[in-house]
């Protein structure tokens, strides 16, 4: 078939019209913007409209769309005109992975790395929504055994068809898509659950935990992950444990919750493969982009991009932050926060002002508001207490990161210490000289 896709510059979206091509397809896709991501497609041999544009739709077969593009959308009205079936990002799933054997991971933190891991063990295809160095990209076609980041936040996991369904946690997250109700929220990860032969669970999570009568795998990170340790290879970070019974493991990555994800991810690959290629494999995880990455690292300057956007998040990232720090006998942590959405700032504010604690200097850039409606904040008067610097960028070169304000001046500058960015916006091609 003519596929095109909408907003093709997605994390989520750009993996399922690589997997589509792969599959024989044609394939083309448009997005408001160019970017690395829309570059790489190109040369995919995707066909890419920018900006968004009537004349991109040329008599395909189905049009599939993302979440953020709206039934306005120029190519949308003109694909109606030409009675182009439209379905959304998570109605196109169906397509994507009816015929394939899904390990698909949910929930609110943790689902890229897991789902990145296990792409690792296994070595398997992948649809993930981030960029695994190990393949630089979000998508690898291997055979029909996928390893699918499963997406709650529209619901979309109900209908990614798991084989095996793996549970990171279920913090209540997107409660807008839930109508605010903790019911329906809950409900939806107990549904998908059940749609799978081969269940994985974070035991500990208070959701999770209330669930006796499902039939699971269930990782007690308190007690069936031991022995943890940090460590410096080359000035790469490493965590190494010892899990049940199954002997010990290093993974790429610092932190208790890499830790976690990676267990989760080791257990439902028993389910594929040996012990002895489980170990194996996971040496050829090196991370995802976005996730604790080192983007700069002279001898006195250390600059790491996290995609952290939520105050769960943002206090793993500062603690794994913390241990590389001491390791490096760093002097000075710098976080700087783009607040991703303003719904989810104002939904989550009173953690997010708990959140920060550790850093030595927080710098706060203008919200990225994703679509939203702008709402007003007082950062300043909420987050006092950090005493933190009001910029509108930053702008990063090799060996410095340089805070600017509205007026286009030079606030400060670092060409030491350890400076971290958080946030799910535009604050990754800041951060990259």
């Amino acid at each position: 078939m003519k596929i095109h896709f909408i907003g093709i510059g997605g994390i989520g979206l750009s993996a399922l019209a690589r997997i589509l091509k792969h599959d024989g397809h044609t394939v083309s896709g448009s997005d408001i913007k160019e970017t690395p991501l829309t570059q790489a497609l190109k040369k995919e041999g995707i066909c890419v409209t920018i900006p968004h544009h009537e004349s991109a739709i040329t008599h395909q077969d189905i049009v599939i769309y993302s979440a953020a593009v709206k039934q306005c959308n120029v190519e949308i009205i003109e694909a109606a005109k030409h009675n182009i079936e439209t379905l959304s990002r998570k109605e196109a799933l169906r397509i994507v992975l009816s015929d394939k054997k899904n390990y698909c991971v949910a929930g609110a933190h943790g689902k890229s790395t897991t789902t990145a891991i296990l792409a690792s063990i296994l070595q398997s295809s992948a649809l993930i929504g981030a960029i695994s160095k190990e393949f630089d990209s979000n998508f690898r076609y291997v055979n029909n055994l996928v390893a699918f980041e499963a997406d709650e936040s529209d619901g979309s996991f109900l209908l990614s068809n798991p084989y095996c369904a793996i549970v990171t946690n279920a913090e209540p997250e997107h409660m807008e898509y839930y109508q605010h109700d903790l019911k329906r929220f809950y409900n939806a990860y107990g549904q998908f659950l059940q749609m799978a032969k081969v269940r994985v669970i974070n035991a500990e999570d208070e959701f999770l935990a209330s669930l006796h009568d499902l039939d699971a795998i269930r990782l007690y990170p308190s007690k069936d992950i031991k022995e943890i340790a940090f460590t410096l290879k080359n000035g790469e970070p490493y965590t190494s444990f010892e899990l049940k019974d199954l002997g010990h493991f290093e993974v790429w990555g610092f932190g208790h919750h890499i830790a976690l994800d990676a267990s989760l991810a080791i257990l439902a690959a028993l389910h594929e493969i040996g012990l002895d290629d489980i170990k194996a494999n996971l040496a050829k995880y090196k991370g995802i982009k976005k996730r604790f990455d080192i983007v700069q690292k002279t001898n006195g300057l250390v600059v790491i991009d996290d995609y952290a956007h939520h105050p769960t998040e943002i206090r793993a990232t500062i603690k794994s932050v913390s241990l590389y720090s001491n390791l490096k006998n760093m002097n000075k942590t710098v976080v700087i926060w783009q607040p991703h959405k303003y719904s989810r700032t104002i939904d989550n504010l009173a953690e997010f002002k708990e959140c920060f604690k550790g850093c030595d200097e927080l710098i706060i850039l203008p919200v990225y508001s994703a679509g939203e409606s702008e709402i007003a904040i007082n950062f300043q008067q909420e987050f006092e207490k950090y005493n933190p610097i009001f910029a509108q960028k930053i702008v990063s070169t090799a060996g410095k990161i340089e805070i600017i304000d509205a007026n286009n001046c030079v606030l400060k500058s670092y060409t030491h210490g350890l400076i971290v960015g958080v946030g799910a916006g535009d604050i990754t091609y800041q951060l990259r000289p």
